[in-house]
């Protein structure tokens, strides 16, 4: 299995939680500092950080797996069949670096994934199966790797088993769906890679632009090349690490 969970470190949970329930999502877990909610297509976790801390107000891209170590298994199987990772042994006599490694992460056993790009990202055991029946249909989180080597990032997704979606145009961007759930975008940018966090959402946004104001929060609309994008005020606004807006796309499928 393949779902896309991002992790994103607030000292504003609260608000983050509001923001959230009034998108349509619902919350799956709690545990104080660490809080997890579902969309109908992916999820997204809330963890606690200090205010003003590095992390307050950053995203970390991230996944659900149900088999930790059948899932590295499988990722670095799939590197080795097309000579993107050599098994071997290198020329100081170490081994070569795997694109998926086992690791023991503060909350348990996990798995990296470490992109030629020097982005890397880890993909946890998924404490619970199915989506909540209870969220919004039409919304799906979306993870975001920005790169300045996109083929480097678009191999490592397909290895990890995310699906490719066809995209509008020809230049280096990429799509992808996770088998249960979730959007994981490939975007070019200049400098170190880094994640980023989106939503799509299925249908018009207007309804959810009302819904959001409704809740409290600043909601603009506009129209790109490729579709309608709602902008909405971020809950960590003020924090030097976040951005002043979050964005939810109008998926429109191709075609």
């Amino acid at each position: 299995m393949l779902r896309v969970r991002p992790v994103h470190f607030t000292s504003r949970i609260e608000s983050w939680k509001q923001f959230l329930t009034a998108l349509g999502m619902v919350q799956t877990e709690d545990d104080g500092g660490w809080q997890v909610f579902d969309s109908a297509s992916g999820r997204l976790a809330l963890h606690g950080a200090e205010a003003g801390a590095g992390e307050d107000g950053r995203t970390v891209f991230a996944v659900e797996v149900g088999d930790v170590a059948e899932f590295a298994r499988r990722t670095n199987l799939s590197a080795q069949e097309d000579g993107t990772q050599d098994n071997t042994q290198q020329a100081d006599g170490t081994q070569a670096a795997q694109l998926a490694a086992l690791v023991t992460a503060d909350h348990g056993e996990a798995c990296r994934i470490s992109a030629r790009d020097g982005f890397s990202f880890l993909a946890d055991k998924a404490l619970h199966g199915a989506q909540c029946a209870d969220a919004d249909p039409a919304l799906a989180v979306a993870a975001v790797w920005y790169t300045a080597e996109p083929e480097a990032a678009i191999r490592t997704l397909l290895h990890v088993g995310a699906l490719p979606r066809p995209v509008p145009d020809n230049d280096e961007t990429a799509d992808f769906t996770a088998k249960n759930g979730g959007v994981l975008l490939v975007r070019p940018a200049s400098g170190p890679p880094r994640p980023g966090l989106g939503f799509e959402y299925d249908g018009g946004l207007e309804p959810l632009q009302e819904r959001l104001t409704g809740a409290g929060f600043a909601a603009s609309l506009t129209e790109e090349a490729f579709g309608s994008t709602l902008h909405v005020a971020n809950p960590d606004a003020g924090s030097p690490n976040a951005p002043a807006t979050l964005w939810i796309s109008q998926r429109r499928p191709m075609g």
